[in-house]
């Protein structure tokens, strides 16, 4: 170990127990339950013995639950998108109208100062009340939740991540984000909100609202909800976007750390009914029943491949915007002076992160309001226009303000507007000050303690930085709005499908590819990314595709827990009582060994246990007075875990009498008999691949006499990197 660079103490190594490190906008449960996912089965004999019982029918059945609660995802997830787009509609509306009132009353009498402090006084109330949502009542609901759902499902246990509380709160934080002005999105919220409900359907309960359906109870259990919340995710995207198979490549590419074929069609099925939803519940809101149109929340419009190509001098040019996109400048930039990095750490109290949250809306409405005040760049207002509060100022009759129709609309329009008006539309002076003012404000407002995405803020910013670019082509605007997005969220072939179906254009298919792999190997060079960032602030054991390439020479001896907490197959209660509530080490799983010798030989391996399932067995009063004796209380079933699940109690909430202490448990049926085991030389990279392709949460180490000698849990592995200096080792845990 002495190699390793920059090696620093990393407490609670190898026990799988809750780390004192704080998610971004999180509290203090969140930072001190942070455990891991049991995404491998239990093969126990309960387990066993229910799929000897069911039929082929009973599978058959299962299936097409799957397909059902899939279903139910899609539709529920396209309902939020319809209420948080005609929310956001309606309010925004009802803002840019009294402004623009206001504003066309004042610019001939004077006093337009009255003007600005209403722009600014209704873009914090907005903004106020969303981060008093978010910081008081679920501060987990922080962001847009794409880093938390990446980590999820990767096997790291976010608390609440995925609670129905979470959802209401995000929703109602995104709608005032967006509303009140802020250099945010709403799509990363709706992945995140997608993934909420399919937590949540798939369980067929409520815990928040302690209501139970006594539906789908065959899917409490890890693995199906994690396989249910990438199709929820996938939705997500696909309401956000208006893109079925962007949402399924998506879920593959920058949310699911496990797939299998089997997930494909079902994920796009519920991506391809939440499209359906949305659109045909905002036709019916716009009065235009069965007409289809809309692709998605994020509209850019559809684009004429007549009126667009590209020539083959012209990919350099797509190479370079790709290139300017990551910037060896942007990300540096992001990361340097966002909020999340700066001023996280030091406002903690949640009154001051609501008053910093109003106080970015009270700046971004008075640079908002001084750019349209001193711009002079007067358009004619035709019929093509994509202005929905056009501002006229001081333009004279016909004309409107062509600074005010990026900064007067939601992100969304202001895209679509970059999109679609006509050359012209914008001199390089006004898109110049937009692009550098709102892309401080959007680094600024990363971060804050309210709901909210970053890919309408990219694809804004990349937008007019490519009018800008000098070539006023829909191609060139299309590729740098890209090559912004690409560059900060590192995505290809997910994002590739996603602009073409937004556009429904597959011309653009080549450049964009072109660009985003540019702006991916550019950016990766010098940094990683956004959401990378993000995780690595908030000090997640996440586990990447690979082990680092310079750790073969590790061995499983080496990044293994020792010594490892074991029971007899027969045990005592009252050491389990004694080893479940020992609150100086947190073990959440436990090898069964044939025999724990009294000077602490290790054992040989016959199973493993886990936690929760003890505290089921413990809650059951599941033991007998002698070892000798057979089981005589009600036999337990899987059901009677599945109940359980996910919430266990505490161990705390358990009385075991004096008397029961004495008593003996058999772990025998309950055991997973065939846990993963490696030998001791094992090298990392091995330990890595077999621990990320099958989605442990422990994997028992044993010598050549198959006797445990060490357990391996994924923050012994995520706790080595390469840098500059070789192989080292970060300090996960802050205590």
């Amino acid at each position: 170990m002495a190699n390793i660079a920059k090696k620093v103490s990393w407490s609670g190594r190898g026990d799988d127990r809750g780390e004192r490190t704080p998610l971004l906008n999180g509290d203090e449960e969140v930072k001190n339950n942070r455990q891991s996912l049991d995404y491998d089965n239990s093969e126990n004999q309960l387990f066993l013995e229910e799929e000897r019982r069911m039929s082929h029918m009973g599978f058959r059945c299962l299936e097409i639950r799957r397909w059902v609660i899939c279903g139910l995802i899609g539709f529920l997830t396209g309902l939020i998108a319809c209420m948080i787009d005609i929310a956001v509609e309606k309010l925004a509306g009802y803002k840019y109208f009294a402004v623009k009132q206001n504003i066309e009353k004042y610019t001939e009498l004077g006093g337009l100062s009255i003007s600005l402090i209403l722009w600014a006084v209704l873009n914090s109330a907005f903004v106020m009340f969303g981060a008093i949502a978010v910081a008081f009542v679920e501060p987990i609901a922080a962001g847009s939740g794409i880093p938390q759902i990446k980590c999820f499902l990767n096997g790291v246990k976010i608390p609440r991540v995925v609670r129905l509380k979470t959802l209401v709160i995000k929703v109602f934080g995104v709608i005032c984000s967006v509303a009140g002005g802020l250099a945010v999105g709403k799509e990363g919220p709706m992945i995140h909100s997608g993934a909420v409900m399919a937590a949540g359907v798939s369980q067929g309960r409520s815990t928040s609202l302690k209501k139970d359906f006594k539906i789908f109870e065959y899917f409490r259990r890890d693995t199906e909800k994690r396989d249910f919340v990438s199709a929820g995710a996938a939705a997500g995207v696909s309401a956000a976007f208006g893109a079925p198979v962007g949402g399924v490549l998506f879920s593959l590419e920058e949310g699911a750390s496990f797939w299998n074929q089997l997930l494909t069609w079902r994920i796009f099925f519920a991506s391809m009914v939440s499209t359906f939803t949305l659109n045909f519940f905002l036709s019916i809101y716009h009065g235009k029943p069965g007409e289809l149109s809309s692709p998605g929340l994020i509209n850019f419009g559809r684009f004429d491949s007549d009126s667009v190509q590209y020539n083959l001098y012209e990919i350099p040019l797509f190479i370079i915007m790709g290139a300017l996109g990551e910037g060896n400048v942007t990300l540096h930039w992001l990361l340097r002076f966002s909020h999340a990095v700066l001023c996280l750490r030091y406002i903690h109290r949640p009154c001051l992160q609501v008053m910093e949250a109003m106080l970015v809306a009270a700046v971004t409405a008075t640079v908002s309001f001084a750019m349209i005040y001193f711009s002079n760049d007067c358009q004619p207002l035709g019929q093509d226009k994509a202005e929905e509060y056009p501002l006229q100022l001081f333009c004279a009759d016909g004309e409107y303000n062509s600074m005010a129709t990026a900064f007067f609309n939601t992100p969304e329009r202001s895209v679509r507007s970059l999109f679609h008006n006509p050359p012209g539309t914008y001199n390089p002076v006004t898109l110049g000050v937009f692009t550098l003012a709102y892309f401080f404000l959007a680094v600024w407002t990363y971060g804050l303690t309210v709901s909210a995405g970053v890919f309408i803020p990219s694809l804004l910013i990349g937008a007019a930085w490519g009018r800008l670019f000098g070539i006023l082509l829909c191609i060139v605007l299309l590729t740098c709005a890209a090559a912004q997005l690409g560059g900060i969220v590192r995505m290809t072939l997910s994002l590739t499908v996603i602009m073409i179906e937004a556009t429904g254009n597959v011309t653009y298919g080549f450049p964009i590819m072109l660009v985003l792999m540019t702006a991916k190997i550019v950016g990766d060079y010098f940094i990683e990314g956004l959401y990378d960032i993000h995780i690595k602030l908030q000090s997640v054991p996440f586990l990447h595709w690979d082990a680092p390439p310079t750790s073969h020479w590790l061995t499983a001896r080496e990044v293994m827990s020792s010594p490892v907490t074991c029971f007899n197959r027969v045990e005592k209660v009252g050491r389990i009582v004694d080893v479940l509530s020992n609150t100086s080490t947190i073990h959440n799983g436990f090898p069964v060994v044939a025999h724990t010798s009294e000077n602490d030989e290790p054992g040989k391996i016959c199973g493993l246990i886990l936690r929760s399932q003890l505290i089921v067995l413990l809650k059951h009063k599941v033991f007998v007075e002698r070892a000798s004796s057979r089981l005589s209380q009600r036999k337990l079933q899987l059901k009677d875990f599945r109940d359980a699940y996910p919430r266990f109690p505490p161990i705390q909430s358990i009385h075991v009498s004096q008397d029961e202490r004495e008593c003996m448990m058999d772990l025998t049926e309950f055991m997973n008999p065939t846990p993963y085991t490696v030998p001791q030389e094992t090298s990392l990279p091995r330990v890595f691949k077999l621990f990320r392709a099958l989605g442990l949460r422990h994997l028992v180490v044993v010598d050549n006499e198959n006797r445990v000698v060490g357990l391996v849990t994924r923050k012994d592995l995520a706790r080595y990197h390469v840098g500059k200096d070789g192989l080292e080792e970060l300090h996960l845990a802050q205590t």
